[in-house]
């Protein structure tokens, strides 16, 4: 089954609009964000799933991940959004730990952003697709041999992120850099 991340400034807002099941980790404690919009078997009183969630995959019960994303808050409008999104970012602004400590995702990872530089969304995908185990060798790299690596699926089976994963976050952060920069400047 795919895996299906879906992003909300408020992901309880949805969730007591819509008729689910709670997904269940291996440890027998509620799945933090995965959620079932389909009948599963699951307890009544907490409404959590009674199959471990990767077992209710081999069955064909099918989670969705329900995420807070908390700089959505600070999108006022569609129109709003859709300018954060066509705004180039000021990349420099990456090169700065000040700055992208304050990154949706980028926290921490000052070190690599200066070291990468990344100059796009293509590049900022990779970077953060670097900052995981399987492609993490990729560190010290150029930008030929990163975009010729880093979305090829590991066969250790050590984590990665998709090319499809990397580019989402990697918007995610534009937007959130053009929101600091918009707070920044009134």
């Amino acid at each position: 089954m795919p895996d299906i991340d879906i992003d909300f400034a408020d992901r309880d807002i949805i969730l007591s609009q819509l008729e689910h099941r709670v997904a269940k980790l291996n440890t027998g404690k509620k799945h933090n964000t995965g959620v079932y919009a389909t009948e599963i078997p699951h307890n009544p009183i907490d409404n959590l799933a009674t199959v471990e969630h990767k077992a209710a995959d081999e069955r064909g019960y099918f989670k969705l991940d329900f995420l807070n994303v908390s700089i959505y808050k600070d999108v006022k409008d569609n129109e709003h959004l859709t300018q954060l999104m066509e705004r180039e970012p000021l990349w420099q602004l990456l090169e700065h730990t000040d700055f992208s400590d304050k990154v949706f995702h980028l926290n921490g990872h000052g070190e690599l952003l200066k070291q990468l530089k990344p100059s796009s969304v293509q590049q900022l995908a990779a970077t953060l697709a670097i900052i995981r185990p399987a492609k993490r060798y990729l560190a010290n790299s150029n930008w030929n041999l990163i975009l010729q690596e880093v979305w090829t699926k590991p066969t250790d089976n050590s984590y990665y992120f998709k090319k499809a994963h990397g580019t989402s976050y990697a918007m995610a952060c534009v937007v959130h850099m053009n929101l600091l920069c918009e707070e920044l400047s009134s």
